[in-house]
């Protein structure tokens, strides 16, 4: 098989890329990625000298290049994790997010018509869901939870699942679609709740948590994910979309006071900061779908995720400060005050 994967030197592209390197060495990869701020060739270090993979940089919106890879490469499947994906950019700037996630979306989906593949996965989010009230526990995004989106990120995310499965209605193109909860784990880029909250505490730095810190999250590490994708794009159906939840909900103030008990760091870091504008309040998936039709279930509890994360960033200074660009200073500046 020969696989595309878009968005392949970001977070979750990158940790898909070499999962998939690992357990399927028979398989062609080819990498197409902007390498916008958050992409980042680093993140593929190990990738970039073996035989079956090949980078290819350029915009999934730009639909010359897309259309002249197809062309030229003639892929058999193509995993999309192509996306601007960051709430607060997307409330400062929707424009950017609006031409990536669903442009973009819709050129793949078009080169995947004239130069037909056996399946177009596309990698969503629980955000196009909206978010839970916090004192119903008992409730959980499913597949047929109806879309009700918050942000300009997710909205743009929304549109491009409508669109994937409009493709598969109309074209009968072969398409599948997941939506996960928030990924954590190596090569996260550092303006995410996760990783900024361990390289400020590494650096005694204070860590800005929004409003009172209750806001809750379902949290996936990010090598049961790609596990999870990889078996959709081995038997997933069809037209369907399939939920992959971590069953590991934590406030966010919980996930930063754990981060600090595992680096040794004193509470006092901790500062609050001014909520978010439209912040959800609590996501939650019920991945029994999954676990039904393809036996998929999360491997790694958090706990032991957040310990496993915690090591990566000690011992991969050098990626999260080369990274850390002139440009995210600014935009870190800008949200946090500078703190």
């Amino acid at each position: 098989m020969k696989l595309l994967i878009t968005g392949g030197a970001g977070f979750i592209g990158a940790n898909f890329v070499h999962h998939t390197l690992r357990k399927h060495p028979d398989r062609e990869i080819l990498c197409l990625d902007a390498l916008t701020y958050a992409g980042n060739l680093e993140t593929l270090k190990g990738a970039l000298t073996a035989d079956n993979f090949k980078f290819i940089k350029g915009d999934i919106a730009d639909r010359e290049t897309v259309f002249s890879l197809f062309e030229s490469e003639r892929p058999d499947a193509v995993v999309n994790f192509a996306a601007e994906s960051h709430v607060d950019r997307s409330i400062d700037n929707p424009d950017i997010f609006l031409r990536t996630n669903i442009l973009g979306t819709g050129v793949l989906l078009d080169a995947c018509r004239k130069y037909p593949v056996r399946r177009f996965h596309q990698v969503s989010t629980d955000e196009v869901y909206g978010d839970l009230p916090l004192d119903r526990t008992d409730l959980f995004f499913t597949e047929e939870t109806p879309i009700h989106t918050s942000s300009p990120y997710s909205a743009s995310k929304a549109a491009a699942d409508l669109l994937v499965l409009a493709y598969h209605r109309t074209y009968k193109l072969p398409v599948s679609i997941s939506r996960c909860s928030n990924n954590y784990g190596p090569y996260h880029f550092p303006e995410k709740l996760i990783p900024l909250m361990i390289v400020n505490a590494m650096a005694d730095k204070s860590l800005p948590v929004y409003g009172k810190g209750e806001n809750v999250r379902d949290w996936l590490y990010v090598e049961d994910h790609c596990e999870a994708i990889d078996l959709i794009l081995g038997g997933g159906r069809e037209g369907e979309v399939y939920n992959i939840g971590g069953h590991n909900e934590r406030t966010n103030l919980a996930v930063v006071k754990t981060i600090l008990r595992e680096l040794g760091k004193s509470e006092s870091l901790i500062t609050y900061v001014a909520d978010r504008l439209g912040h959800d309040l609590r996501y939650a998936i019920d991945p029994k779908k999954i676990g039904e039709e393809l036996g998929w279930t999360p491997r790694t509890g958090f706990d032991e995720g957040i310990k496993k994360t915690v090591r990566w960033y000690e011992d991969n200074r050098d990626w999260w400060e080369g990274v850390m660009s002139g440009e995210y200073r600014a935009y870190y500046a800008k949200h946090y005050g500078g703190i």
